[in-house]
């Protein structure tokens, strides 16, 4: 008989709420320092987790959460286009 095959959880930064990994978005920070939405979900890096909820999104430039989990400052441009990548994933 054969193990149930185990779906990847992950936790969202903004509400600490653990999902599937394929309903969520991956925020990764590469070698070089760059930070980036990451749609693969295969890029090499740091990675950072939020799922698609409006409220999350919102929470994540309010709180700075990017800076937090990379500790490293993040730019309002980053967090823009980090809400556009969740709004596109929605679409």
């Amino acid at each position: 008989m054969q193990k149930p095959k185990k779906i990847p959880q992950r936790m969202c930064i903004a509400c600490r709420v653990m999902q599937d990994k394929k309903n969520m978005l991956r925020i990764v920070r590469t070698a070089s320092g760059e930070i980036l939405p990451d749609r693969t979900g295969k890029l090499a890096g740091r990675g950072a987790y939020i799922c698609d909820n409006a409220e999350c999104v919102r929470k994540l430039g309010k709180y700075h959460l990017l800076s937090k989990a990379f500790s490293c400052e993040v730019s309002e441009e980053t967090y823009r286009a980090v809400e556009e990548a969740v709004l596109a994933k929605k679409q």
